[in-house]
């Protein structure tokens, strides 16, 4: 279908990428809808900068073991239901979208039809994080919060699971 869907499907078909997004995208929703914008943003630009740095560099390694390390820490914090600052909040948008967007970055090679599908990816990015805060910000109930916090308890445990594979294999 071309190389804007190409890089959306990858996005959505990729568990690695779509679950610390939309991981990030709880945590947000769970602080508010300005907490919410700013993570959405702050995520689209960073993974597109990140995914234009890994175009120019050579694949790499040990992705399972940094997606782990983000199903961990982000799952950790919607458990937690971390009180994060606004800038706390920018700060892990950003890093998480660069580093992500390094590692897609760097297995599309150098291409223009890559440039074109990283388009694609950081509109499902944004698209992504959007839905989930927007749903979770309009929760009013406290069960449904503690529902949401439930949801960050088994992305932290699919990060164990992931982390305990990755040492497996080694």
């Amino acid at each position: 279908m071309g190389p804007i869907y190409d890089g959306l499907i990858h996005f959505l078909i990729s568990p690695e990428d779509l679950v610390p997004a939309l991981a990030l995208a709880l945590l947000a929703g769970l602080r508010g809808a300005g907490y919410g914008r700013r993570a959405a943003f702050t995520l689209a630009v960073a993974w597109l900068v990140g995914s234009f740095f890994g175009l120019t560099a050579t694949a790499t390694s040990g992705g399972a073991i940094l997606s782990s390390f983000w199903f961990l820490l982000l799952g950790g914090l919607v458990i937690a239901d971390a009180k994060l600052t606004l800038s706390a909040m920018t700060v892990l948008a950003a890093l998480l979208g660069i580093v992500h967007g390094y590692l897609n970055g760097t297995g599309m090679g150098q291409s223009a039809s890559a440039v074109v599908a990283l388009l694609g990816l950081t509109s499902g990015v944004f698209v992504l994080i959007v839905l989930p805060a927007a749903f979770v910000v309009q929760l009013g109930a406290q069960w449904a919060r503690i529902a949401v916090r439930v949801a960050g308890s088994w992305i932290a445990a699919s990060g164990l699971l992931m982390l305990g594979w990755s040492f497996r294999g080694s």
